[in-house]
């Protein structure tokens, strides 16, 4: 895939992340936090199957090589899934998103520093956090 390809793909994770943002919202705000994170972990993982059976498998043999951190996916998408159904309801999804995507960066920024997971060391220098320190100040503007 090309880079319009990789794109064009960011661009359908954005659009999809904010439509969920507002679907878990509803979800939250009619069922419950943990019904939600139910029902969109029960939607994904009935669909994931169906396309691993589809193309016959996969590499799920190979769990055991990947570091045991890297296992803990599921319980972060649970963090991240169940975080934005209550978050969006009460801050709404701009507000919400900002904040969120804000402690990625931050955490993203950290993680790259101390070269942390595997990461590459990207040093933080001063220009990386005026970024941060800049973001933050959206932050505070947007959830005022």
């Amino acid at each position: 895939m090309g880079n319009l390809g990789v794109l064009a793909l960011a661009i359908l994770g954005g659009l999809a992340t904010a439509l969920q943002g507002q679907f878990m919202g509803v979800l939250t705000t009619a069922l419950g936090p943990l019904e939600s994170v139910f029902i969109t972990y029960l939607g994904g993982t009935l669909i994931a199957t169906v396309v691993m059976i589809t193309i016959q498998g996969g590499n799920l043999k190979a769990w055991s090589t990947v570091p045991w951190y890297a296992l803990t996916t599921g319980l972060m998408g649970l963090l991240i899934v169940g975080s934005i159904g209550y978050v969006v309801p009460r801050l709404g999804l701009a507000a919400g998103f900002t904040a969120m995507v804000a402690a990625q960066f931050i955490g993203g920024a950290i993680i790259d520093h101390y070269g942390l997971f595997h990461a590459a060391i990207r040093p933080m220098d001063g220009p990386k956090v005026l970024g941060m320190a800049l973001l933050m100040v959206g932050v505070a503007l947007l959830v005022r």
